[in-house]
């Protein structure tokens, strides 16, 4: 079983930065998969950025350039930093995390505004 326990959400006006974290409990994992999605009000959850154990990463078009996702392994905790927000970029951002060892698990979500 993995508990993930995501913080940093909030309000920010446009052109300014948030960082997400994401800790996920238990052993230190080995070959998995973390990522972030988002869910906008009314759409549905699509994937923002994924980073696997050995330290690639993808970015959706949207955020590359202004969102960088990492993660500090000896902790189990993956982060978000993001900048140049947008208010498309409001949203419930959502930490995942996948390994064929423990499965596929989502966080509770924390909220995101943009606006001025």
């Amino acid at each position: 079983q993995v508990q993930l326990v995501e913080s940093g959400g909030g309000l920010v006006q446009p052109g300014g930065s948030l960082r997400l974290s994401c800790e996920a409990s238990g052993s230190r994992f080995s070959f998995f998969v973390m990522g972030w999605y988002r869910q906008p009000p009314g759409k549905q959850r699509d994937v923002v950025a994924t980073i696997t154990s050995g330290g690639r990463t993808n970015y959706v078009d949207s955020v590359k350039g202004r969102f960088t996702i990492s993660t500090d392994n000896a902790k189990n905790t993956v982060y978000l930093q993001m900048n140049s927000l947008k208010p498309e970029d409001t949203a419930v951002y959502y930490c995942n995390f996948v390994s064929l060892t423990y499965g596929n698990y989502w966080g509770q979500g924390t909220q995101v505004t943009v606006s001025s």
